[in-house]
């Protein structure tokens, strides 16, 4: 772990655990008023950036001032499910934009107010419309809470019988909102960032009264086979790192029917690692975009 990832680890120890740790404090956080999720000028200057509305959200896509973008990428953002899109989010929106790639990013409802259910209803309907143009290459990325929701959402169409996209990278996924894994009380003493407290209350409020263990709240539970290819990136001071293994030894179990997962593990490196301004997080985000723009399509 180089010293940049121990700097972060520092500064979110001291501004972002206390916030979950803190059920009561996390409580009046999710309870409070939602930043701004429109895009930074700066994303407008570099690329072609269009908003319009999804069932009665926001929706922008993402694109290269120049051509056409074959390869889209429907990108999911983190935040417990009660936090916006943060710049972090949209810098590696851009550097997608700037291998090429067509990036859709909803805008979906976020807890107390809005549930699992319409965040669902929503990206069911944009992916009927990504998939609707011939030959669609449409890749599906998403990071903590965002990447949870995009298994759910590939377990979803699957069992609806619905286009899959061609491939799936996570970022440290939340797959179960129960934080139910017993290696995970081990683990949050070195998890710089997240802690239980915060996560449970957080589960719930996006549950809205649903069984937790559903898996499309918590895709850990889900069918994983049949799925398409993943890259999985992880931090191993990252309280969500015991459900990927989890998962990833779920999938190793399938024999031939698991589908390919790819596991990047930062050793030392907390949440959302490759979002982060650090060597170690450059380079994932480097590796990410570069295996986005050259995964091969059907």
């Amino acid at each position: 772990m180089g010293w940049g990832m121990r700097a972060i680890g520092w500064y979110v120890r001291r501004t972002r655990k206390p916030l979950w740790a803190d059920a009561g404090r996390f409580h009046a956080h999710a309870h409070g008023p939602k930043a701004s999720p429109q895009p930074p000028a700066s994303l407008h200057r570099r690329h072609r950036v269009q908003q319009r509305q999804i069932q009665g959200f926001a929706h922008y896509s993402v694109a290269p001032r120049q051509g056409e973008a074959a390869r889209v990428v429907l990108y999911l953002h983190g935040g417990g499910y009660v936090n916006e899109i943060a710049p972090q989010h949209w810098q590696l929106v851009s550097r997608m934009a700037d291998a090429g790639l067509r990036v859709e990013v909803p805008i979906y409802g976020l807890a107390p107010q809005h549930g699992f259910e319409q965040a669902y209803a929503m990206l069911g309907a944009l992916h009927a419309e990504l998939v609707s143009t011939p030959k669609a290459q449409l890749f599906i990325v998403g990071d903590s809470a965002g990447g949870g929701l995009a298994l759910g959402l590939a377990q979803t169409l699957q069992a609806q019988g619905l286009p899959p996209p061609l491939g799936l990278t996570l970022i440290s996924p939340w797959l179960d909102i129960t934080c139910a894994n017993p290696e995970i009380d081990a683990l949050e003493p070195r998890d710089p960032w997240l802690a239980k407290p915060g996560a449970l209350l957080a589960g719930a409020l996006w549950a809205r009264g649903a069984d937790p263990a559903d898996p499309r709240l918590s895709p850990l539970n889900g069918p994983l086979h049949g799925l398409p290819a993943m890259e999985v990136y992880i931090g191993t001071h990252d309280i969500l790192y015991p459900d990927v293994r989890r998962l990833h030894e779920r999938v190793q179990g399938l024999g031939p029917a698991a589908p390919h997962l790819r596991l990047h593990v930062c050793p030392g490196a907390c949440h959302v690692y490759p979002l982060l301004p650090v060597r170690e997080g450059r380079e994932a985000a480097r590796q990410l975009v570069r295996h986005l723009a050259s995964a091969r399509s059907r």
